[in-house]
């Protein structure tokens, strides 16, 4: 009976950091909703993640998008290109290290918060740009 407590108590460990991210300005309303909704349950939360990591996709897509169709130089278009693609190859390596394979739940949850995060900063970091 006690691993099962240390792996319940784990999982809502790893929601605390997930539950603060909701009250982040860059994240939307919807992924607060849904955290609080989950009751902390892993599965649910894990849900709420992926929901909220496309909307922050969708948006970062958008930014970069409009960037790219700005008046620029090609020379900062390429710049852009190559910076986001570098971006990219280092968030996910970042990332993909939450995901220790001895981590357990909290390991996958720490993961996926971790992308969602830092696709959010980035989407809100090219639009500064464009602002």
């Amino acid at each position: 009976m006690k691993p099962l407590f240390l792996h319940i108590t784990l999982a809502l460990a790893a929601a605390m950091p997930l539950a603060a991210s909701a009250q982040d300005s860059n994240l939307s309303k919807k992924f607060s909703a849904c955290m609080d909704k989950s009751g902390g349950v892993t599965i649910e939360m894990m849900d709420c993640t992926d929901a909220e990591l496309k909307r922050q996709d969708a948006r970062l897509n958008k930014a970069y998008k409009t960037l790219m169709a700005s008046d620029q130089t090609p020379e900062r278009k390429k710049q852009l290109q190559a910076t986001q693609r570098v971006w990219i190859k280092f968030r996910d390596l970042n990332c993909d290290f939450y995901h220790d394979p001895d981590g357990g739940t909290s390991a996958a949850v720490n993961a996926s918060d971790c992308t969602m995060r830092m696709t959010a900063e980035r989407a809100k970091e090219l639009e500064n740009f464009i602002e």
